[in-house]
Order: structure tokens, then sequence, then C-alpha cells
């Protein structure tokens, strides 16, 4: 194996904290730092959730006053981050808390940002512009997928213009992550399907971008490792502590990865179908996983063969190892049940706009394939023509 290294920057803003019951420390860690007063973030399901009310009674009784915006929407909206945002000011809070999946924890980091800056949300598609510290952010994931709770981005949905934007800055990173795999135990099978599929997709992604380091590529094959190994058992055996601890480390692992390498062209096919059919993103990526993966093959043939062989498979060459793992992701999205792309319900005369969409996403340049609005349009026609 060849070895060579760029220049590159590794940084990790978020500490974090593991393990069973691990939330008792956050009311001790907000008195430490003096904060008296926070925001919940999360979205409606997870409120009707009892560990919800648990976690808002530990915080009382620490002595911390809660207020609770539940109105975070799957594939957070501008609206809801400006709302949020209004609350949070006028409520003069110290700290945001995001209790959820990626949705909520993305929302709370840009109404960090908003809370602190004023104005819209998309003005902060410019990180440059992000030049004041935002509320703290503390983080609590329910979900073994998006890796959000130690990322420093936060996708967030145009709703005038059904386009995803990004903000992402190390200054929007969330200061502790409390992560207890207990609370994934709650997710529906098709839930844990979807999320730990897009968690493979940032692992996928992040060792085969054009910016992988090192370090991210550890963490990246770690992960494919563990999901691989586990996602089956977690999606049909939601109980099994084993698999959903399994699954949760992975989670994390892969948002470590893409955090210090990026995603590619999978991510910008979904969210541009994310952004104009508000369709799950988690979903999104499943489905346009396999496909990308075999259109970028004869450009990622030695980067694909090390993911075969990090999910256990042994083979004779580059090239027979790298098909494996396109059809390793075939079989695995096929076992756990992911929905077809028709149930998307994309609409042929989409296709140039999703394209558009698609290359104009910050990550294209990171796939490992050079990638025009053509190609776009051949990926999403593939996906329109699949039985």
């Amino acid at each position: 194996m060849n070895f060579s290294v760029n220049t590159f920057h590794f940084i990790l803003p978020t500490e974090i904290r593991y393990g069973k019951g691990i939330i008792h420390e956050l009311p001790v860690v907000l008195k430490e730092t003096s904060v008296r007063r926070v925001m919940l973030i999360t979205d409606t399901a997870i409120r009707r959730q009892p560990f919800c009310q648990e976690i808002i009674n530990q915080l009382k009784n620490g002595g911390i006053e809660v207020h609770l915006f539940d109105g975070v929407e799957a594939n957070p909206k501008d609206h809801n981050v400006e709302e949020a945002a209004r609350l949070a000011t006028d409520l003069h809070v110290e700290a945001l808390v995001a209790l959820g999946g990626g949705s909520p924890i993305d929302c709370a980091k840009a109404v960090g940002v908003v809370a602190s800056h004023g104005g819209a949300a998309r003005t902060y598609e410019d990180r440059n512009l992000i030049v004041k510290p935002t509320l703290p952010l503390y983080t609590i994931p329910t979900t073994a997928g998006t890796g959000s709770e130690v990322t420093f981005s936060s996708v967030i949905t145009d709703s005038r213009e059904r386009f995803k934007f990004t903000i992402k800055s190390p200054a929007i990173a969330p200061k502790i992550a409390f992560i207890d795999p207990a609370y994934t135990h709650s997710m529906p099978a098709g839930l844990t399907a979807a999320t730990g599929l897009d968690a493979l997709t940032h692992a996928i992604e992040a060792f085969t971008a054009k910016v992988a380091t090192p370090l991210s590529d550890a963490a990246a094959l770690y992960a494919i490792e563990l999901i691989n190994s586990n996602l089956k058992q977690a999606v049909f055996e939601g109980e099994n502590a084993q698999a959903r601890e399994a699954m949760m480390m992975g989670s994390l692992l892969a948002g470590i990865a893409f955090s210090h390498s990026d995603v590619a062209s999978v991510h910008c096919i979904a969210e541009a179908l994310g952004g104009k059919y508000d369709a799950p993103h988690g979903v999104c990526n499943a489905i346009a996983l396999p496909v990308v993966m075999e259109y970028n093959l004869a450009f990622a043939a030695e980067r694909y063969a090390r993911v075969a062989k990090a999910m256990g498979f042994h083979f004779s060459t580059e090239q027979e190892g790298a098909e494996i793992a396109v059809r390793r992701v075939q079989q695995l999205a096929k076992e756990i049940g992911l929905p077809e792309f028709r149930s998307l319900g994309v609409r042929p005369e989409d296709l140039d706009e999703l394209a558009e969409h698609a290359m104009q996403n910050g990550s294209n340049r990171d796939n490992p394939r050079p990638m025009e609005k053509s190609d776009y349009l051949c990926l999403l026609k593939t996906l329109m023509n699949q039985k």
C-alpha cells in the first residue's frame, strides 16, 4: 500500500462523555460553567419519549431552568432555526441542549449562531460572518446515524428555495456530547435502518473523499467494520444492547471521520432530494450509496477494496475487492428493508433541477470521480429506472 500524506488540520472541539447513565453529569457541568437557564431543543417524536421528561427532570432537580422548544421538523428548516433563536434571545437562555437525531442537533447548532449574531439562518452559510462566540451547545444523540453530536456542520433547508445549505465552522461545535446508547433502543426498525446506512455513508464517503487524512481514515475504517457487523442485528433485534452500542460507536466514529475529511456525491444527491421533497436524509443516502459507489468504482478501486477488507472480506485483486464492497452495500440495503427510490415520489421533470443542486453542493469537489451536472443526471435516471 502506497503511503503519502498531504498537509491537513485536525481539530475536535467537542468533549465526548460516553456510557450508560452519563446524562446525570450534564446538570453538574452546567452549574460548573455558571449556566442556570437552558433551552432544550428537540422534535415532537422525541418529546413523547419517557426519557425526554426524565432528562428535563434531572436538569430541574439540578437547579437548571429549562425552556422546551420541540418545533424542529425533519430536515430542519430555516424558520425552525429563526423561531427557536428568537425564543432563546427573549428568554435570555445561557446554553442550548439538543436532544434527538441529526435534525434537532443541526437545528440547535444554527440556533446558537443566529441567537448570538442575529439575522437569517442562511446568512451564515458564509462562515466568515461567524465572528462572535455562539451559545454553548450540549448534545444528547438518540439515533446512531448522523454523528452530528460531534461535528461542526449544520445542514438546514431554505424553505423558500427548497434547497439545503450548510453552516460549517468549529465555532458551532458542541461543547460536550453526552452519548448513551440506551437512548437508541426506542428507535423503530425503519429508522434504525435508515440512520445506520446514513452512518455507513458517512464512513465510506469520508474514506474515499479526495481530502481524506490518515486520522479520518482510521475512524472511518473502524466505523465501517462496526456498522457492517451490527446494523442488521440492530434493525431486527432492537433491544440487542451490544448491537446498539456498536452502532452508536460506529456512528460517532463516522461523524469524526467526515468532519475531518468530507462527504461526496451520495450526500450531494441526498441533500438535493431532501431539499426538494423533504425526504428523510438517511433514506436518501441509503438509496443513493450503492449507485454512486458503482459509478465511482474505476476512480476509487483501491479505497473500495480497503472498505471490503474492513467488512471482513477476502479477495485476490483490488478490483475484486472493490466490486465486493459495492455488492455488499447493495445487499445490506436490501436485507434491512430500505425503501426504493420510487417511494420518494421524484418527478421526471425535476431531474434537471436536482442534478443542478447536486452539482452546486460544496462536497461535490471531493468525490473521487469528477462530477458534472450530466453525471448527476445519469445517476438520477439510473435510480429512476431501478426495478
